[in-house]
């Protein structure tokens, strides 16, 4: 199943942080199958004032587990790589990894809502997303990835490109 999976990273070595999670999602998919955002940096939404600028993509899996079991595995990953949840929703984090969409199903589970809950609303995560299936239609939306980032106010999340391969 094709699943999409947005990265980021606004503590440490940013870059390095992406990178490590990039090579571990790519280990969970067969043959390690994938389609890769460009890089942008993006400054920090509903952050507390002064939070470090965040990095962040998009990665696109083939996984062959169920949801539940994806997010168990990004949850391990981001404990042992030193996201403190507890912290906050908001808080700085080494690594961030969210499940945006699995396949066509819809999940809203206890702590698991699939496509994502606030992916029509983060310029941060469309504006990646765009660049590997802009035509994508967004569960519960009934408008594709591109429709959705046209219909975003002006100003809502500054993103700027960093760079095409990471």
């Amino acid at each position: 199943m094709k699943v999409g999976l947005s990265l980021g990273s606004n503590v440490g070595d940013r870059l390095l942080h992406l990178q490590q999670a990039k090579r571990y999602l790519l280990s969970l998919s067969p043959e390690q199958w994938h389609r890769a955002s460009p890089l942008y940096e993006t400054e920090p939404v509903d952050c507390l004032p002064g939070v470090a600028k965040f990095l962040n993509a998009v990665l696109e899996i083939e996984f062959q587990g169920a949801p539940r079991t994806l997010l168990k595995k990004l949850l391990s990953y981001e404990k042992a790589h030193g996201r403190d949840r507890a912290a906050g929703p908001n808080a700085p984090r080494t690594i961030d990894l969210d499940v945006l969409y699995f396949g066509e199903c819809e999940v809203l589970e206890e702590g698991l809502v699939i496509p994502h809950p606030r992916l029509a609303q983060r310029r941060f995560v469309l504006l990646p997303l765009s660049t590997i299936c802009p035509d994508m239609l967004v569960k519960r939306t009934a408008r594709t990835v591109q429709m959705l980032l046209r219909e975003l106010p002006v100003g809502e999340g500054d993103v700027r490109f960093v760079q095409q391969e990471w």
